[in-house]
């Protein structure tokens, strides 16, 4: 099943039937007092731009989609998916045929933000990279899942929180909450794509300041929709990879623990891997 999106092709979406949640392996503590189960979660920006940003990534997305479904199938692939940059028909399609019961996307070419500053970014706008106040594409960004995903929460970060060639697309942040069988409570899984550097082709005092603009949105979001009950998982691409001065906006709005700086222990509690 699939949602239509105001052009182009229709954005994923799926809804399993109801009752035929998989199993999640839950582990009682020796004495009782405490249960456990544990959780994969892929992030994966599977660079699925559309012409004429990007042109030739048919065959890759495909086989992307293809390498997912065999893992799935196989009982090898993540429980969650988080994908970024799902804008060309191809990378729509590739997400579909990934073969996930569940699939939501975040916010749509024409949804509007919510309470966001109007205040101009340093520098100024520049029609020939693409600061029209127009979007042309939606977020990208999108949440598969093994287990049921009871709600639903999308936000676009603002139109004036966006640098150069990324106010083409309608990025934005999502919340999806997913109820685990064995679990008392869902857990949330929020996912974002974050302004980007150079490739913007907006000079780096624009495009710092959209992404601490972006980074105070996002936190607000969680803050606004969250259940402290419930587990919460932030992952996307939040293009601040080698660059301190975004991490440092970044972890100013966000009290939330690093997966890396978690997984860094001696021996580790978990297993994290990254494709570079």
């Amino acid at each position: 099943m699939m949602s239509l999106s105001a052009c182009g092709t229709p954005q994923p979406f799926r809804k399993a039937v109801a009752g035929h949640a998989p199993s999640l392996p839950v582990t009682t503590s020796h004495d009782g007092l405490t249960r456990k189960a544990t959780l994969s979660v892929l992030t994966y920006n599977i660079e699925g731009l559309a012409w004429p940003a990007r042109s030739g990534r048919s065959g890759s997305l495909a086989r992307i989609g293809h390498y997912l479904s065999e893992l799935r199938e196989n009982g090898k692939g993540p429980d969650i998916v988080l994908v970024q940059e799902m804008f060309s028909g191809s990378a729509k399609k590739a997400v579909l045929s990934a073969g996930y019961p569940d699939i939501v996307s975040g916010p749509n070419r024409t949804m509007r933000p919510v309470g966001a500053t109007r205040d101009h970014l340093p520098g100024k706008a520049k029609l020939k990279r693409g600061e029209l106040g127009l979007r042309f594409v939606g977020s990208g960004i999108a949440i598969m899942s093994r287990f049921p995903i009871i709600d639903v929460v999308k936000q676009p970060y603002g139109r004036r929180s966006c640098p150069g060639l990324d106010c083409l697309s309608n990025k934005g942040v999502m919340l999806a909450k997913i109820a685990l069988p064995g679990v008392p409570v869902p857990i949330e899984m929020y996912n974002t794509h974050m302004n980007s550097r150079k490739a913007s082709k907006a000079p780096k005092p624009r495009h710092l300041a959209a992404h601490d603009r972006q980074a105070l949105e996002a936190s607000r979001f969680i803050g606004n929709v969250t259940d402290n009950a419930s587990p919460l998982v932030f992952g996307g691409d939040f293009n601040m990879k080698h660059s301190e001065a975004r991490w440092e906006q970044f972890s100013r709005y966000h009290a939330l623990k690093l997966v890396h700086e978690t997984c860094s222990q001696v021996p580790s509690p978990c297993d994290v891997r990254m494709s570079w």
